[in-house]
Parts: structure tokens; C-alpha cells; sequence
């Protein structure tokens, strides 16, 4: 089945689908392809060579070759209508539910989640492009197979900033040319096709790497700028430093996107799952303790933090903070309380540190972190002025991993590997955010709990509390312990948990084996 030359869709074309997979948009998407992909793909192998050189004693740094940047005066553009205030933006996947749910929250952006709050079942990929182009034209509404409505509310909603999946993510559904495209490029695409005239196309970009991934998205903009007679800049988007070879290139990513660029965002859970994966082999200094006790105030992450908010301020980009995962209780009263302090804490230094916003996950939270940033921002949009010059932070600071405080235990390990199976029993059956002890978990939080695991087993770690080896038999005991706690047949998602977690060879994404596992 196809509706353009070149192009093949193997997913079927249900309810509304052709309204978003149009002749021209699919046009569009094969043009992306034959442009890029090929780019796109020789990036994804840098990475592999640098990893390889990570595992065998390699460190990171920041770049010689790039210094002149660093050192250069330059500013990214002025920040765009409806991302001058962002002191609170609301996270969340692009069913209808959860989009209404977020439009009507009161925060002042939305990230419309295609990437890790989402799975990229063909439904979830195409309904979601559906759901966001009747949210723009304010039409979009829902109602619950128990009956209940969703509707959009009068009055003003958030600024929609839309993810796309990252650059190693295939869309096995929409081929060009006999070959699988880019989840990139597809979820990019699609929304700026449909949406570039209703609405301003913002993005947030997650996953990258390197300074060069970035000016491959910097020239995709700019070629569809060109193909449909936008201006240059039109679209902007934010980056998410979220892995650790990122934090070394920050200003070289901001200047790979000067006119489109709309800062940087602390994306903290991924960012503590890259770096177990780069270190994963080499031992004691590079071992993270419990995921409970690797805060943002341990030295790597607030060193981290404190960079980007002095690299972005520095060069008038928007800096903004961390996810606040927590799920409140209608139930648990007691639960709040300790929740809410520890958010309340969060945010609160975010904004005494310079973040000009920050996230959250659920629609509760919003009016805590706003009040948060109102105390520190008063009538003021955003702290941009505030270039935090008293920060001095070095390779050596960003690297102190082994300086994290904190013991490896089996409590921290049956957490792993229950989290992990629980999550990835529901991204097998569709759905990328699901509320787990009262946190929001998503694909980044995940693949903390099964790097972990494979981290503590591969380097003989001897947990705290027991003083037992981690082995494979302890880890298959404790997945069969969890699991009786639970309802239900979780037997997929636990041998694909055990797959990513204990094999021998260490997958880059635990999503590439749960994608081949999707119809």
C-alpha cells in the first residue's frame, strides 16, 4: 500500500488515517529520507565508535576541535512567542485523554511526548498525529469507554512542543524505497506537515549525542523552511542534554542551532542511564549505587545542572529543568506529604540555581512548581540575565561518578527489577507512561532499572544489605518473586527484561528488541 512514489505503508489504514497520511505529507516524509537518512545512519556509527572506545578505557572531555566555539561571542536567537515563559511545562504522550488533560493543566508548555512517554505502536504513531492536529484546531474531544468526557476548556493553553523519537529509532511501518525510515523524521515530519501553518512548529529533541546530530536537525529545519516558504527560524526546538557525551558539547549544540534553537533541558533520567551504559564496564569508579540515592544534588548531577544553566544563560538560550515523576495519591494522604516536599525541594533549587522552568508529569503538580518559579521570576518571564558566572565546572567534575554517596542493595535491585518487568508489560501492549508506586515511569526511567542490573552483574557487584554476589540465579529468583506479587501473565515482558538486563552483550536500547517484539 502507498500513496506516494517510493513510499510503502505496511501499517493498516484505519478510522482516520488517510486524513494524516495524505499523498503529499507521504511525499514529504520520502524527500526527508532520501535527504538525511543516509546521515543519519553514519552518525548512529560514530556513536558505536565511541562507545567502543569508552568500554576499552576511553574518557570524555570536552573538544579540542571545537574550541573556538566555546570560546566565540555568539548568542542563539531571541526567544520565540510562546516560549518566552515556560516556568512550568507539563509532560505527557498524545493519546486524547492525556493531550486534553495537558491543554487544559495551566501550564505554560506542553512537550506532546512521541518518544519516551509513548511506545511506537502504528496506532500510537498515527492517532497521535491526529490527536495533536485536532488539538491545534481546537476541535479535539474523548470520551472514556466508561462514558466519560474530555473536553478542551475556553481561555489560554500551553504551547505545544512536540518530541519526536530519537535518531537510533526505526518506523518500520512507513518504507521508502524498500527501506524502514526514521521515527525522527516520521513524527518531525508529519507534524510540520500538517500543522506549520495553524500553529508554531516547536520541537523538543531528545537522545543526541554529539554537536554533529544536532546540525543534521538543524539542516532538516532548515530544508523544510525552504520547501514550504517559512522563514528561517520558524521552527525552534529545545535539546535534551540527557546523555553523557552531550554535557561535554552543550555550547557546540547551541551553535549548531543558533536561529532554531530554543535552549536545553536537564533531561535527568536519561542522562543517569547513559551513564551507566558508557561506563558500564569499567568497575568500581564508574558504579552507581541505588537509583533512590543518585539525586541531583550528588556531585556529577549537580555538576551537570550547573553547567547548563551557565551554558545557556551565556548564550541567551532558555535553560530548563528536570522531570518531577511523582503520581499523587487520591488515597494516601501521607504518601503527598513526603511527595510533594520532595518536589517542592526539587523545584526550589532549580529555580535558585538559574533554571528559567522546569517539568512535570502530572497536571497536580503544575500549580507547585509554578508557585516555585513565581517567587523567584515575580513578574519577570524568564531569568535569561542570569549568566551564573561563579560556575567553574571541568571534565573532572562532570566525570566524579564515583563520588556518588550511597550502597547497592537488593531492596534498590528487586526495585530494578520489578519497575523494569512492570513497565515493559505495558510498553508491549501500547502504552509509554505508566504510574508504578506512585512515579510516573517511562522508557528513560526503565532503562536506568535494567542497566543497572546489568551493570551491578557484570561488574561482581556484592550488595550492602546482604552481602551476596549479584548473579544471574539471583536476579532470575528475584524476577520470579516481584512477579508473583502481581496480577497477570507478565512472562513477555520479563524474558525481554531479562534479555536487555543480564545477557552478555549489552543492547543500546531496550526499545529495539520491544519494537521488533510490536506488530
Amino acid at each position: 500500500m502507498g500513496n506516494a512514489t517510493g513510499v510503502e505503508i505496511t501499517g493498516p489504514l484505519t478510522d482516520r488515517f488517510a486524513e494524516i497520511l495524505t499523498e503529499e505529507a507521504l511525499s514529504f516524509l520520502a524527500d526527508l529520507h532520501r535527504a538525511f537518512d543516509g546521515r543519519r545512519l553514519e552518525l548512529l556509527d560514530a556513536r558505536k565508535e565511541r562507545e567502543a572506545a569508552l568500554t576499552t578505557g576511553g574518557t570524555l572531555g570536552f573538544l579540542p576541535e571545537t574550541r573556538e566555539i566555546r570560546e566565540g561571542d555568539w548568542r542563539v536567537a531571541e526567544p520565540a512567542p510562546g516560549l518566552v515563559d515556560r516556568r512550568v511545562e507539563i509532560t505527557g504522550p498524545t493519546d486524547a485523554k492525556m493531550t486534553i488533560n495537558a491543554l487544559n493543566s495551566g501550564a505554560k508548555v506542553w512537550l506532546a511526548d512521541h518518544e519516551d512517554a509513548n511506545t511506537p505502536l502504528w496506532d500510537n504513531v498515527v492517532r497521535g498525529q491526529l490527536n495533536l492536529r485536532d488539538a491545534v484546531a481546537g476541535t479535539l474531544s474523548y470520551t472514556s469507554p466508561e462514558g466519560k468526557s474530555y473536553e478542551l476548556t475556553d481561555g489560554p493553553r500551553p504551547t505545544i512542543v512536540v518530541r519526536p523519537r530519537g535518531w537510533h529509532l526505526p518506523e518500520k511501518h512507513i518504507l521508502v524505497d524498500g527501506q524502514p525510515t526514521s521515527g525522527s523524521l516520521i513524527d518531525f515530519g508529519l507534524y510540520f506537515f500538517h500543522n506549520h501553518l495553524a500553529t508554531r512548529p516547536y520541537f523538543y529533541l531528545p537522545k543526541m549525542e554529539a554537536h554533529l546530530e544536532a546540525r543534521l536537525w538543524n539542516d532538516v529545519f532548515t530544508f523544510a523552511e525552504e520547501r514550504f516558504g517559512r522563514p528561517l527560524g520558524t521552527i525552534r526546538a529545545t535539546v535534551l542534554i540527557e546523555t553523557f557525551p552531550a554535557a561535554f558539547e552543550m555550547e557546540e549544540i547551541l551553535y549548531e542551532l543558533r536561529e532554531h534553537s530554543a535552549g536545553l533541558n536537564a533531561g535527568r533520567w536519561d542522562y543517569m542511564f547513559s551513564v551507566i551504559k558508557k561506563f558500564r564496564t569499567r568497575g568500581n569508579e564508574f558504579l552507581l549505587p541505588d537509583r533512590d540515592s543518585v539525586t541531583m544534588t550528588v556531585p556529577f548531577m549537580r555538576a551537570y545542572t550547573e553547567l547548563l544553566v551557565h551554558t545557556c544563560h551565556k548564550r541567551g538560550a532558555h535553560a530548563i529543568g528536570g522531570m518531577a515523576a511523582f503520581i499523587p495519591s487520591r488515597r494516601d494522604p501521607e504518601v503527598n506529604r513526603v511527595a510533594l516536599e520532595k518536589v517542592s525541594a526539587d523545584k526550589t533549587r532549580e529555580a535558585n540555581d538559574g533554571f528559567d522552568g522546569s517539568w512535570v508529569a502530572h497536571p497536580d503538580l503544575v500549580p507547585v512548581c509554578r508557585e516555585i518559579f513565581d517567587g523567584v521570576l515575580a513578574d519577570r518571564p524568564n531569568q535569561l540575565d542570569r549568566v551564573r558566572d561563579d560556575v567553574q565546572v571541568g571534565a573532572a567534575d562532570l566525570l566524579a561518578i564515583g563520588d556518588t554517596p550511597g550502597a547497592r542493595t537488593e531492596t534498590g535491585l528487586r526495585n530494578a527489577v520489578s519497575v523494569g518487568v512492570q513497565y515493559l508489560e505495558a510498553w508491549l501492549k501500547g502504552t509509554g507512561a505508566v504510574a508504578i508506586n506512585n512515579l510516573m515511569e517511562d522508557a528513560a526511567t526503565a532503562e536506568i532499572s535494567r542497566s543497572q542490573v546489568w551493570q551491578w552483574l557484570h561488574n561482581g557487584v556484592t550488595l550492602a544489605d546482604t552481602g551476596e554476589p549479584v548473579t544471574r540465579e539471583m536476579v532470575e529468583r528475584i524476577a520470579d518473586e516481584e512477579l508473583a506479587k502481581l496480577d497477570g501473565d507478565h512472562s513477555a515482558a520479563r524474558a525481554l527484561f531479562m534479555e536487555v538486563a543480564v545477557a552478555d552483550e549489552f543492547v543500546d536500547f531496550l526499545t529495539l528488541p520491544a519494537y521488533e517484539r510490536m506488530a
